[in-house]
């Protein structure tokens, strides 16, 4: 099964494997014995963040193929569509974003990144809803067939059973990190290829490890659903036969909608900033942090059994809210008196 899972092809475009840092300062504040940071926003790519595992797996096969161009798309602030972009310009091949939400004058944040790495970006203004996205995804690469390009469509977050493979190999890595795989480890779960990837890979690399999924989107059915399949597929990939039930931990109680921010992420943004150093963000990470507060102050995650919290990237994503992030500012400034 690791045979299976070392041939398939891959390219590098992240650095690894990533730290694994203890934040001693942040556990004592939340109650928590032991506190790691596996810090995935550190891959390197475009300013890091997880999508650079999935994505060394899609971009191999899209060379093997000889794909011209890529589409994806994402939220407007996606993570997933700043890093392909970023990948795509690295290896020399045209980039097609689709990305929806609020309407914008200015772009900021990721979004100003997709500039910069040249995306060519159709936007659904008021509309990020992954079936309108997807529908307009499928419609342009159609449009591109018959210019007679050759796409290649990544799935929204990329996630597929291919790509979840990733998170797989990250599990590997973070066993070598560790002294016991007796861990609660938290993340953020969106389009679920992470998660699938987390669980599976914990199946094989840390079997006693409990997996805990914070959704930033879905409902708790939607996601324990697409997590199956996803989980399913990549096991057939490296030949995996899953003999003992999944169990699928998730709470989906710690987002509004998706692109909003909460007063609680806002408070762990600001917490593991002055504690750490370590930047979150308001869509993704913030919210996984809340959660795990929360939850540990509920006592459903065990204050005695060290987390890990896997930090999935997306600073440039603070930069989309000086509004809401910047009301703590702390400057006396000071004229010039000549």
């Amino acid at each position: 099964m690791i045979n299976s899972l070392l041939k398939i092809p891959t390219i590098k475009l992240s650095n690894l494997p990533t730290p694994l840092d203890e934040a001693n300062r942040l556990a004592e504040k939340i109650g928590l014995s032991k506190l790691f940071i596996k810090r995935d926003d550190l891959t390197g790519l475009a300013g890091g963040g997880n999508k650079a595992r999935k994505l060394e797996f899609d971009f191999a096969e899209i060379l093997n193929n000889n794909h011209n161009v890529i589409i994806t798309a994402g939220g407007i602030q996606s993570n997933h569509a700043r890093m392909t972009a970023a990948a795509a310009r690295k290896l020399g091949i045209d980039i097609k974003l689709v990305l929806g939400g609020s309407d914008f004058d200015i772009p900021k944040g990721n979004l100003l990144l997709d500039v910069l790495f040249d995306a060519e970006i159709r936007y659904l203004i008021n509309d990020d809803s992954n079936a309108s996205l997807e529908a307009e995804m499928f419609k342009w690469a159609n449009e591109l067939k018959n210019e007679g390009k050759n796409p290649f469509v990544i799935p929204i977050g990329g996630s597929t059973g291919l790509g979840a493979l990733g998170y797989v190999k990250a599990m590997q890595e973070l066993s070598e990190q560790v002294e016991t795989d007796n861990l609660q480890i938290i993340l953020g779960v969106g389009s679920c290829g992470t998660f699938a990837g987390i669980i599976l890979g914990a199946q094989l690399f840390l079997p006693n490890a409990r997996i805990i999924g914070i959704s930033v989107s879905r409902t708790n059915d939607a996601i324990k659903k697409r997590t199956l399949e996803l989980i399913n597929e990549s096991a057939s990939l490296i030949n995996f036969k899953i003999e003992k039930e999944i169990n699928i931990e998730c709470y989906d109680k710690y987002h509004i909608e998706y692109g909003i921010i909460t007063d609680e992420s806002k408070k762990a943004i600001w917490d593991c900033a002055n504690l750490e150093g370590i930047l979150l963000d308001p869509i993704y990470t913030g919210k996984v942090m809340s959660g795990l507060i929360d939850l540990t102050n509920k006592n459903i995650i065990n204050k005695n059994i060290p987390v890990v919290f896997i930090h999935t990237g997306g600073f440039p994503i603070n930069f989309s809210f000086e509004e809401e992030l910047s009301k703590n500012l702390n400057c006396k400034k000071i004229y010039s008196r000549i």
